[in-house]
């Protein structure tokens, strides 16, 4: 992440309230220390105990910074998407060791499915669905996330596996059958636009946390949703 974004994301936190002085003990670091602190845990997963002491914190104060900032950092859905929007999505496996929301999956470990969207044009993450189990397929996981309902009526790009969804999917050759030129140059030119979003899972997952997330409960939707909103804040500049 750049010092510019780095220096955005702080002011925005600032303007939303995440430096507010409350009741209680105040913060023993600052709010850039602290958001540093959480993006160098997203970043490295680094256990509690090594976190601390590179910040010359408590193991308990780097646990509660993480709690308290993650949430604020994620990325906030928009309430509505413009008419020509074009949106591509697609279903990624964080593996987690937390086993109450997560299930083995096909690569055989703990994982939980998550259904990302981003814009096809901007290549910057929209939205990204609750948490589901790792065998779940995405074609169920794209309406039990959330996602179909927060898309809405908006034209989304998909591959195969989302059959009766209603996003745009590639052209299926039936049997015995050879699809004619044009659905063939149509699927060449969907795969082409769809693996935008494979390249934003690539930059996502250069983030340590989503290859092993040990977070508990909404610890990996509020990981997941804070590098989203860090990618799209590196492509804005």
């Amino acid at each position: 992440m750049s010092l510019r974004s780095f220096g955005k994301l702080v002011t925005v936190l600032r303007c939303e309230g995440a430096d507010a002085v409350g009741k209680g003990r105040p913060w023993s670091l600052s709010l850039e220390d602290r958001t540093l602190l959480v993006a160098a845990y997203w970043r490295t997963n680094l256990t509690m105990r090594q976190l601390a002491l590179l910040f010359g914190v408590s193991k308990s104060a780097a646990d509660r910074i993480i709690d308290h900032l993650g949430p604020m950092i994620a990325l906030r859905p928009p309430r509505c998407f413009a008419n020509d929007t074009v949106l591509i999505a697609d279903g990624t496996l964080v593996p987690t060791r937390d086993h109450t929301i997560a299930e083995r999956s096909k690569n055989y470990r703990y994982s939980t499915n998550h259904q990302v969207v981003i814009d096809a044009d901007t290549r910057h993450v929209v939205l990204v669905g609750r948490p589901l189990p790792g065998n779940r397929n995405d074609c169920k996981a794209w309406e039990e996330s959330g996602a179909k309902a927060a898309v809405g009526t908006t034209t989304t790009i998909a591959d195969s596996g989302y059959p009766g969804t209603g996003l745009v999917m590639p052209h299926r050759r039936r049997k015995a059958e050879e699809l004619p030129d044009w659905k063939q140059a149509h699927n060449k030119s969907h795969k082409q636009v769809r693996a935008r979003v494979k390249r934003v899972f690539a930059r996502m997952k250069t983030w340590k946390i989503l290859r092993d997330c040990r977070l508990k409960g909404d610890g990996v939707y509020h990981a997941m949703l804070g590098i989203a909103r860090m990618h799209n804040l590196n492509l804005a500049g």
